[in-house]
């Protein structure tokens, strides 16, 4: 969600400045690589929890359970929180240029 949001919201300001002084539009872009990025951050700490999972064990540990939803919150929150600002801070700075 972080990543997607701050794409857009730095896609919109990218438009604008495409719009405004197209000899900038590469420069501009830096913010949608930034929020691009986030999103195989989450991708990344989807594969390491998927593959602590084992299905051929006999028991998948409480802890285990729990471990796993946490980090994938903590991810998940971080990447919303910083989407949000690269968003933000983007569109504003693209702007501004």
């Amino acid at each position: 969600m972080g990543a997607a949001y701050g794409t857009a919201k730095s896609g919109v300001g990218v438009a604008s400045m495409g719009v405004m002084r197209p000899e900038l539009v590469m420069k501009s872009i830096v913010p949608v690589v930034m929020a691009g990025v986030l999103g195989i951050y989450g991708l990344i700490i989807a594969v390491i929890i998927s593959t602590g999972i084992n299905p051929k064990a006999k028991s998948y540990y409480l802890f285990d359970g729990y471990a796993h939803l946490s980090s994938g919150l903590a991810c998940g929150l971080a990447g919303l929180s910083a989407g949000m600002a690269i968003g933000i801070v983007g569109d504003a700075g693209v702007r501004y240029i």
